[in-house]
Order: structure tokens, then sequence, then C-alpha cells
């Protein structure tokens, strides 16, 4: 083990009230446990204590927004630095892939017998999996891709997660004998009608990846592009020399803006409503991001593209924040008479996203589109469970791998019965 691992792990309290575990990590995986177990070098316990929560320790402890959530309830983090828990965990996990450790999992076969249908290959699908086929569970992914990962694969650009480490992940999960079917997309050629007659659960966790748009002038030019589509099909115009402006604050918005520049933009902008402190983006994502040459426009809006058939310009207003009764976040407001005019090439809208309705039209959904389920992922369909983004809720990955993980223990709860 490499003396600054070791240093890692020595700063670690071992709190008995556990905030790192308890209110920052949505997985709650046990942290000062495996911490523990590792500084008395017993990597192979401390893989253990964090399968019990998670399969996806390698691929979080490189993306997780950790000062937003185990690292930001660091007790160390009050006075001082918090303990880099993010590193410590991927390399228990980096350890436990290496190692094959996976493999020597014991089934409990109390679902066996049973057949499941996962559909959907992402974060939430890959760990619902692996806490079925753990149970003895049949389980198969259907993935409309032809490899899995979903958004990690998809949608995160390898300059920060490698493809080796998703990978290796996704080995590791098939090892334990799930299967999966390849190019196969709900409502083209995979229906729920049959799935049902076929498998006594079906999981989905297809996500919510359709870019949401800001219904203003000019935004259906050439020119104008949606984040989330650049990032899932790669599918980008011709960047070198010419100017880019991202809207958003969101780590879309600044995967975006990285994978331009690094694909030759001269220039680009991302334009914020709200200040620095206010971006959901991760403080890492944002230093990288400045320290690539992005240029950040804070408190600045968007009020309009302007072209004749392709994006020339945009025009811009001046933000100022102010507390708005009944709420607690500070709002932006445009300052009238701010308005200014910035030259650009191509705008990307990096401010959400939806879900697709095609594959949804089988199912209940509510008003925004997402499907409807109860705390235990159950949806009001009978067999039918969901979790991740498509239901319109916390959207980061570990949240994706909770519900996931919840949704298997409900399934494992009604097909035990």
């Amino acid at each position: 083990m490499e003396d600054k691992m070791k240093e890692y792990m020595s700063q670690c309290l071992n709190c008995k009230i556990k905030p790192c575990s308890n209110k920052g990590c949505p997985l709650n995986n046990d942290i000062p446990k495996f911490i523990s177990l590792a500084k008395e070098n017993k990597i192979e316990d401390a893989y253990e204590v964090l399968l019990n929560t998670t399969i996806l320790g390698s691929i979080c402890g490189r993306i997780c927004p950790h000062y937003k959530q185990c690292m930001g309830s660091c007790i160390r983090g009050i006075k001082g630095e918090s303990v880099n828990i993010g590193k410590i965990e991927a390399f228990i996990s980096d350890y436990g892939l290496e190692h094959k450790l996976i493999k020597e999992i014991e089934k409990d076969n109390i679902l066996e017998g049973k057949k499941v249908a996962i559909i959907g290959g992402g974060p939430a699908g890959l760990t619902c999996s692996y806490f079925l086929v753990k149970k003895g569970a049949d389980v198969t992914i259907f993935e409309k891709y032809n490899k899995l990962g979903g958004i990690l694969s998809h949608g995160i650009p390898e300059f920060r997660l490698n493809k080796n480490i998703l990978e290796n992940t996704i080995s590791s999960i098939l090892s334990l004998g799930v299967k999966v079917k390849y190019n196969k997309e709900l409502g083209k050629n995979l229906f729920l009608d049959q799935l049902k007659n076929d498998y006594d659960a079906i999981f989905i966790g297809i996500g919510a990846n359709v870019s949401s748009k800001m219904n203003i002038s000019g935004e259906n030019l050439e020119g104008v592009y949606g984040g989330n589509e650049l990032l899932e099909y790669n599918n980008h115009p011709e960047y070198k020399e010419k100017t880019v402006v991202v809207i958003g604050g969101g780590n879309v918005a600044m995967d975006t803006s990285r994978t331009v520049k690094r694909l030759g933009a001269k220039k680009v902008y991302v334009i914020y409503r709200r200040s620095e402190e206010q971006m959901p983006a991760e403080k890492k994502e944002i230093e990288d991001a400045k320290s690539e040459g992005i240029e950040f426009l804070f408190q600045n809006n968007i009020l309009k593209i302007i072209g004749e058939s392709k994006v020339q310009k945009i025009e811009c207003i001046k933000t100022k924040l102010v507390k708005k009764e009944g709420e607690d976040r500070l709002s932006p407001v445009n300052i009238e008479g701010s308005n200014y005019i910035l030259d650009t090439d191509y705008v990307v809208m990096a401010i959400g996203a939806k879900p697709d309705e095609t594959p949804l039209k089988e199912l209940i959904t509510n008003k925004w589109g997402y499907i409807d389920v109860d705390e235990n992922m159950r949806s009001k369909e009978s067999k039918i469970y969901a979790g991740g983004d498509i239901i319109g809720k916390n959207a980061t990955v570990a949240w994706a791998a909770k519900f996931g993980r919840i949704a298997a223990n409900s399934i494992i709860e009604d097909l035990s019965k």
C-alpha cells in the first residue's frame, strides 16, 4: 500500500455517529468500517464491507460529488480537510476487482428458479442485477446498445472515468451469472407484455437523457445541441477555430464544455444564471474546467439565439440574486438594461434532462413523464419496478445505484413470499 493511501486512511476518526455514511453517502456505505479494516491491511474484508451496499465502488470513488456527499459531511472537514473518502473507496474496490474477489461471494439461492428482466444496463440496472443474482435469481439485462454502462459508458467522458475501470466492474457482475441481451430497446424490439409473460419481475432503469430546452427564440437553429445527446452519441460538429457557448451549471455542462475544448474549440464559455457557489457541478469539475481554459460567465442569462439559418450570436443579460418570500435559495432575476450580444458558432443546452416518452407509452407516468414508483421502487403496475433517472428523483450515479438496490430488495421480498 502506498504511503499516500496510508496517510488518507490514518486521517479517519472512526466516528461513532458516522455522518459520512448516514448523512452524506446516498448508498449508506459503512465508510468508517471499511477504512478501519483497510488501515489494518485487511483489504479483502474492507472490500466485503463495500459489497454489502455497492458494486460500483471503483466508479463512485472516482466520479461522485464527494464534497456534496460523504466528504461534505466528514467531521474533520469542519475545521480542516475532509478525509479523502473517494480515493480510499476506489483503492479498495480496485483491489477487489483486480483480485476477482467477487467470485468468492456465496449465493443463498432464496430466488432460485425466479427470472428477472433488467431493462437498461446503467448504474441502476447493474446494481439491481448484482443484488438479485446474489440471491440466486436468473437475471437477464436487456441493453439498447452493444455494451453496458448506460451513462457511465455514453455520458461520462473517458478523462473522468477510465473505461477499463468500468469494463472491469461490469465483468465482475457478469461473472456471477448475469446474462445480457444487447441491442434491445424498449418500445422498438422489446415489449413489456412479452416480458411479463416470460419473467417474474421487471426492473426498468433506462435513464432520462433527453436534453431540456429553454423555450427561447432561435432554439431550433442549426448549431444548437443538447449536451446529453452530444455526450451519449459522441456525434460532434467540427469545433476547430469555433466559439461554443454551453448553458448550464451541472456536471453535464462541465463534461460537455471540457469535451468541446479538447476537440479543438477556440473559445468555450459556460453561462450560468446564478453564482459559482450555487453551481450544482462538483467543485473539482469546475476547477478542472477553468484550468483547461473554459471561461465562466456567472450571473448571466441567455435571452435568445440569433441567426438566419444557423447560430451566429446570442443575446444575454446579467442577473442579480434575490431572496424571494418562501424560498431558501437565492433566485436569479434579470437586470433591466444589462443586455449584450455575444458572437458564437454553437450553443449547447445543458440545463437538465427528461425521459424519452416513446418507450414509456405502456407505463403509468406522472405529468413530467417519469415512471411513478413508491419509496420501495414498486410501480403501480404488477411485476414492474423502476429506479435511476427514469423516476425523476436525485440524479447522480450513487443515487441511481441506491434506487437499484432498493428495487432489488423489493423484488427479493416479493418473489420470496
